[in-house]
């Protein structure tokens, strides 16, 4: 089946969210966006739906206490968005794709089955993310929810001990400060490895293709490979702060542009 695309988004989009947003909605999935405030200029076809009905904004200050005007600090929108997308997968709500994530073509699923990819050697990426109901994996994440702590039972040996080791030294008792990605892609992959789901998953260039290398994206080159590859779906785009910048022509950004629409 086809499913509908739910993702979360706290801020401002820039023009690479919304070209990849346009690309999900081109690739015929009905899109939706999260989100506590109105999000203005979606593109066409991308529905906004009130986030607060998911997971409460006051579910952010168990991670780390706000700034002094309220705003979220440093790491806050990242790890709340991972609690979000479990809260989703929950709720039926569909697939997850993070808005910087650029579909070629549609995604098919088998809902009674997990969907997911290698992001690199022996970690899934969590960008891309369907969860059946009833999965081990939501299971765990609503369990832990209820913890006061947010502290889950299958940390690796590492983190614990760097938890440990700063709650010895009296600099955090929250374990979401020790890694950004905490409850991300390695909470995603030890899960998935506990339950015996890494079977499920889809290799890593069907999704991050040039997830960790940017500039094929941001920068002139010969991408003609990647657009001819069947076993690439979608392209995870990490930014590094690049999100706003204007398509360099000759780039792989500046075909997406001119295909989905110009930011």
């Amino acid at each position: 089946m086809r499913p509908d695309v739910v993702s979360f988004w706290h801020g401002p989009l820039d023009g690479l969210r919304l070209t990849c947003l346009r690309s999900q909605v081109a690739a015929g999935h009905k899109v939706t966006v999260y989100s506590f405030d109105p999000l203005p200029g979606l593109p066409d076809g991308v529905g906004n739906a009130e986030a607060e009905a998911i997971l409460s904004h006051s579910f952010a200050e168990r991670l780390r206490p706000p700034q002094p005007d309220g705003s979220w600090r440093d790491w806050t929108i990242l790890q709340f968005s991972d609690f979000f997308r479990m809260r989703l997968m929950a709720e039926k709500a569909g697939l997850w794709l993070d808005a910087d994530v650029l579909l070629l073509k549609p995604v098919e699923i088998d809902p009674a089955k997990p969907y997911f990819a290698w992001e690199r050697p022996r970690q899934l990426g969590n960008s891309v993310l369907y969860l059946p109901p009833d999965d081990a994996i939501v299971r765990a994440f609503e369990d832990l929810m209820e913890q006061d702590e947010l502290t889950p039972d299958w940390l690796a040996l590492r983190h614990r001990l760097t938890f440990a080791w700063r709650q010895w030294r009296g600099r955090s008792n929250r374990l979401s400060d020790i890694r950004v990605a905490i409850y991300g892609p390695a909470a995603l992959t030890a899960l998935a490895r506990r339950g015996g789901e890494l079977q499920h998953a889809l290799p890593k260039q069907s999704f991050y293709a040039v997830h960790a290398e940017p500039k094929l994206f941001f920068e002139r080159s010969n991408f003609s490979a990647l657009l001819a590859d069947p076993g690439i779906i979608g392209l995870h785009i990490s930014p590094k702060g690049r999100g706003g910048e204007k398509p360099i022509p000759g780039s792989l950004y500046a075909w997406a542009a001119e295909t989905f629409g110009a930011p």
